[in-house]
């Protein structure tokens, strides 16, 4: 029972881990070298990066982005890789575009 009970606590960490890292499907993640603390730097970090990478990107607005005719939405993380804290950047679809 211990040994169920202990599989399934490893399997949801492994899931709340992948959801906080921003491992789910459809979502765009950026690495930037440097650290943003101004959120409008931050969006037109995001904007250059990914018209870069071939992608149509228009800034909304209030961290609201529209990246090849689908709406996103940014939120940031810091995350620890080797020790060093880095900003990770996380795209997250938007599934009602009403908020716009």
């Amino acid at each position: 029972m211990y040994i169920i009970i202990t599989i399934c606590i490893i399997v949801s960490l492994g899931i709340l881990l992948n959801y906080l890292l921003g491992y789910n499907k459809h979502q765009i993640i950026i690495d930037f070298d440097e650290r943003y603390t101004d959120v409008t730097e931050h969006s037109q970090a995001i904007v250059k990066k990914l018209a870069e990478q071939g992608k149509v990107v228009e800034l909304v607005g209030n961290r609201r982005f529209i990246i090849d005719n689908k709406h996103y939405f940014f939120t940031e993380r810091t995350i620890n890789i080797g020790g060093v804290p880095m900003q990770r950047t996380i795209l997250v679809p938007q599934k009602d575009n009403s908020v716009y």
